[in-house]
């Protein structure tokens, strides 16, 4: 069981990690966090160390890796059909072909689960997926999920998602939106009047609101293929 500055302060580390790369340097922590002294921080960080969250890496400066996030419970919501095992991969550059009942997607690069990132503009690899996971019509694509905001949703950081390529979605879907042109991230949409909501399934992140125009609707969520 975690403090809630333990939390806070474990929240911080992993969204900076996300976002850029590298952990928040102590006095970013402690201005974060509201503390007075770097002291309060180095007492958090052992705090977090010694129950298995983070582990500090020897003879690097700044150098924290988060193991793990505090369990935040099972999803009542949607939940992806699932294929585990290896993905195949395939060097053709075709859109699809068919394979023992199989059809091969494109995977267009990476998605956020988590903070937008840039819009994904190129295919990466073929991945192949059953055909019993995709619908009857329209075309599909497939993307690399990066980040943890839609764990309670039953998709984890480093799964491929399989999506449907459409513009509309209805809200309780996940979707992959387009914000404002440039940044694209993988989430549940609400609409609200005017207003597109688009919620993360894990409470460690916020909803984020945008005006209708701002969302571009590039697919909703079918499938997913995990990897061991």
């Amino acid at each position: 069981m975690l403090t809630s500055k333990q939390k806070e302060l474990l929240v911080f580390i992993n969204q900076r990690l996300d976002q850029d790369g590298v952990p928040p340097s102590f006095d970013e922590m402690k201005d974060a966090l509201n503390l007075r002294s770097k002291s309060g921080i180095h007492r958090l960080i052992t705090g977090l160390e010694e129950r298995g969250f983070i582990k500090r890496l020897a003879n690097r400066a700044r150098a924290i890796e988060v193991l793990k996030l505090p369990e935040t419970g099972n999803s009542k919501g949607f939940q992806p059909r699932v294929i585990d095992g290896e993905a195949k991969m395939s060097g053709n550059s075709e859109a699809f072909s068919r394979n023992k009942g199989a059809m091969e997607l494109p995977v267009m690069g990476r998605i956020a689960a988590g903070t937008p990132i840039e819009a994904i503009t190129h295919t990466s690899h073929n991945v192949a997926v059953p055909e019993t996971m995709l619908s009857s019509s329209g075309n599909h694509y497939a993307l690399e999920v990066k980040g943890d905001s839609m764990i309670d949703a039953g998709i984890n950081d480093g799964d491929v998602v399989v999506i449907h390529e459409q513009a509309h979605a209805d809200t309780g879907d996940i979707v992959v939106a387009l914000i404002e042109g440039q940044e694209a991230t993988l989430k549940k949409l609400r609409k609200k009047g005017g207003s597109i909501a688009l919620e993360a399934a894990n409470p460690l992140y916020e909803t984020r609101v945008y005006r209708e125009e701002q969302v571009k609707v590039q697919g909703r969520l079918v499938g997913l293929i995990r990897s061991y």
